[in-house]
Parts: C-alpha cells; structure tokens; sequence
C-alpha cells in the first residue's frame, strides 16, 4: 500500500546524480517536494514524462516547491540521462539498497526491480498532500499535480 494524504512522508537520503546526498527532512519548513517515482531512465514513456516535466517546470518548481525524480537506477545512468536530456531537477538514485525508498512509499515493482510511477507532494510539515500511483504502463496526468502544487497554502 503507498503512503497516503494526511500522513507523514517517510523520509529518505539519496544520492543525486553527482553522488551529492538529497535529504527530504532538509526541506521540511523550507519547501515543499514533488517527489517523483518512475521506473527507468532512457525508457521512452520515462522520458517523455520527464522532458514534459522540464518543458514546464515553472508549473512544478518554484521559490515554494523543489521536485526530485527518483528511480532504481545508479546515479552514473542518471547523470548520463540528465545530460542528455537537459533536466534541472535532482535525480535521485535508489539504487542500493535497491528501491529500499520505493518500497517505504509503496511503489515498488517486485517483479520489475523498480519503482511504479509514484508522485508525492510533501508539504512544508513534512505531510503528504498528494498521492497518485499508476502501474507499469499507465500514464500520468501531469495537470493533477500542478493542481495540488498550486493548491499549497502560502508560506
């Protein structure tokens, strides 16, 4: 089962990249973090949905908000996708332990080794105030979080 709205995002460390540690609590009364799940990078359907998200990421990512992309790749794949495709968000690596992060938010692939598409929006207190799962394979509506990150309260 994924974490839920209204409960207390668990918190993770996770190298980015450039191996540089991603501490969730770290934000916490600063931003607010869309965390992104998605199962590979260089994938075609992974790729779209990010590159949609870079191509509108003053929608996502402000003053208020910091978005992170988290998959079970190693971070040197990771770096060499960013490059690639020109992304200016953290990729975060879960890879080892492996997807040990996917599986605390609950969406994890056992089968697959990876993460499903999982997008949480943290809130400044650290709570959950968007949740969405997608299996292998589904799509996500991009709208739905610009919708809860716009419904963030001041602060």
């Amino acid at each position: 089962m994924s974490v839920e709205v209204g409960s207390l995002a668990p918190d993770f460390t996770l190298p980015d990249s450039d191996r540089a540690p991603f501490k969730l609590s770290e934000h916490r009364g600063r931003k607010a973090v869309l965390v992104v799940f998605y199962p590979f990078a260089f994938s075609g359907t992974c790729t779209a949905e990010l590159c949609s998200l870079r191509d509108d990421l003053a929608s996502f990512q402000n003053e208020r908000v910091q978005v992170v992309a988290v998959s079970t790749d190693p971070a040197p794949s990771l770096k060499a996708w960013a490059a690639a495709q020109g992304y200016d968000f953290p990729l975060l690596s879960d890879f080892w332990p492996h997807g040990e992060v996917a599986k605390t938010y609950g969406v994890f692939h056992d089968q697959g080794g990876m993460a499903v598409r999982g997008t949480f929006l943290v809130g400044l207190d650290g709570v959950v105030t968007f949740a969405e799962v997608n299996g292998p394979g589904e799509a996500r509506d991009q709208a739905s979080w610009k919708r809860a990150v716009a419904a963030l309260p001041a602060g």
